[in-house]
């Protein structure tokens, strides 16, 4: 599946620990990634220095639906999952 465009939902949703480009404190699940744009693209899509998490993410139609509102719940879901958390 070809991710869909203005979604992001991959940007917003999960959590990264880890520091990257821009973000020295990681990512808190819910919190836009300060890479994504007005139009839900990632502006370091190309950019060696992208998280690995983020380049190892596939769009896949199980998890991303057809709408960007399920892809978010879907993907948060998925983050509570593993983070022990309880919706």
């Amino acid at each position: 599946m070809e991710c869909r465009e203005g979604c992001g939902a991959c940007c917003i949703a999960p959590s990264i620990k880890a520091p990257y480009l821009g973000m020295p404190g990681g990512k808190k699940a819910g919190e836009p990634c300060v890479h994504l744009d007005e139009q839900m693209r990632c502006l370091i899509f190309e950019d060696p220095r992208r998280p690995v998490c983020c380049a190892a993410f596939q769009a896949e139609e199980w998890l991303c639906s057809d709408s960007r509102h399920i892809a978010l719940e879907n993907i948060t879901e998925l983050e509570q999952a593993s983070s022990g958390q309880r919706s």
